[in-house]
């Protein structure tokens, strides 16, 4: 266990959070790809065929809302798993280690809300001001990764549990106050059925399928319960056996199998599914609406100065310090690339707006927002990071080659 923060600028990252990395460096390239694509075809002489697409139906329900519901489960337990692996052996097992991206991550999270609540407030936009507070982690770190070895390991480190905390915040603020109806009977039974695999864990049981299984039927009573369905991929994640959180450990086998079917099938669906966005030919003059204002100031400067300030109180109450090597312009770019909202911004629009107006308008300000911070995000890094001599590398990733994939 890392004694400071500092530390972790000197340390060889494990290679599951190597792992983690390169599948979100690599799945954020194939996210814009297929954002690209989708926005094409929606605008395009196929554009009714490509938009019905997604609205197929499949066993009773369109197939963009199986993607929602049911793909993006899946997605949440990888987020549920690389939680817990980062509370029981990462960066958020010390305290200390824990402070600056939790602090980052609650500024990233009230100063977008504060600015979002001042433009929507007593609005019919009021219901979005969870949108402009999680991060894309797919995203961020695909435009981190651009800046190639001259980002220090402990600045990725950073950015990776900032976007986990920030979509912890979203999962939460998800079960809270996107619920419209309930259905106790059903959320009951989820809650026993998670009980139940709480229990098989206590046991010492180490198969999986009674995990998925258990997870499978959670997922169907939290779908009727009026609570989305996704967090049962939250909960379902703590249930499945941590152990020694090597690479034998259930919760490792599952983490590191999902790694790619999220980065390069899941999210890319999502992407695309819900970017299937016909874009009006005065499509700015929706950027005035409460929404898509409020979505613009919380995203692009909402975040970088929440992330920002936050941090730095952390530092000055001696809760932090700051990582070798790192600057509080480094701390602000990163701040910026936060600012990249769209996957988890989209899913919670979805939740927020029934208007199909005001869900277009939503859409259009997230993509404006997520293409800004990113180009702010890598402009700040790019002038403020020190270059490295020609052939230069940092050590700490070729050098991890020879550490067990969990450890």
């Amino acid at each position: 266990m890392f004694r400071s923060f500092t530390q972790l600028a000197e340390i060889v990252p494990s290679r599951i959070f190597l792992s983690f990395f390169r599948s979100e460096r690599a799945g954020g390239l194939v996210l814009f790809l297929g954002t690209v694509a989708s926005l094409l075809l929606a605008n395009s002489g196929w554009s009714e065929g490509y938009r019905a697409l997604w609205h197929t139906p499949v066993f009773q329900h369109s197939l963009v809302h199986w993607i929602n519901d049911g793909l993006m489960a899946i997605f949440f337990l990888m987020i549920g798993l690389e939680l817990e692996r980062e509370i029981y052996r990462g960066e958020l097992s010390d305290l200390r280690n824990a402070a600056l991206p939790l602090m980052a991550a609650l500024g990233g999270m009230l100063i977008p809300a504060a600015l979002f609540s001042l433009v929507a407030f007593s609005t019919p936009a009021q219901d979005g001001v969870g949108i402009p507070m999680a991060t894309d982690i797919a995203f961020a770190i695909g435009v981190l990764s651009l800046l190639g070895n001259r980002v220090p390991a402990s600045l990725k480190v950073f950015l990776t549990a900032l976007a986990v905390a920030d979509d912890l915040g979203a999962i939460l603020l998800i079960a809270v106050f996107y619920t419209q109806s309930l259905a106790l009977g059903y959320l009951l039974g989820a809650l026993a059925v998670f009980g139940a695999l709480l229990l098989l864990g206590r046991l010492g049981v180490k198969l999986l399928l009674p995990y998925l299984l258990g997870g499978c039927l959670m997922w169907f009573l939290m779908l009727q319960s009026g609570v989305h369905a996704t967090l049962a991929g939250v909960l379902l994640a703590f249930t499945i056996p941590f152990g020694d959180g090597t690479e034998g450990s259930a919760s490792c086998r599952v983490l590191l199998f999902l790694h790619k079917p999220v980065a390069f099938v899941i999210l890319p669906m999502f992407a695309m599914a819900n970017t299937a966005l016909v874009i009006p030919a005065q499509w700015y003059s929706g950027l005035a609406s409460h929404e898509s204002l409020g979505i613009l100031l919380g995203l692009v400067l909402g975040k970088p100065l929440g992330v920002l300030l936050f941090s730095m109180l952390s530092v000055g109450l001696g809760m932090a310090v700051l990582p070798r090597g790192v600057r509080w312009r480094h701390i602000a770019g990163i701040g910026s690339l936060a600012g990249i909202g769209f996957t988890m911004s989209i899913f919670v629009t979805l939740l927020a707006f029934q208007d199909a107006v005001m869900v277009d308008h939503a859409k259009i300000a997230i993509l404006l927002s997520s293409v800004a911070s990113g180009v702010f995000g890598w402009l700040l890094l790019s002038l403020t990071l020190p270059r490295l001599p020609r052939g230069a590398s940092r050590s700490e990733e070729s050098e991890s080659s020879g550490h067990a994939p969990c450890s």
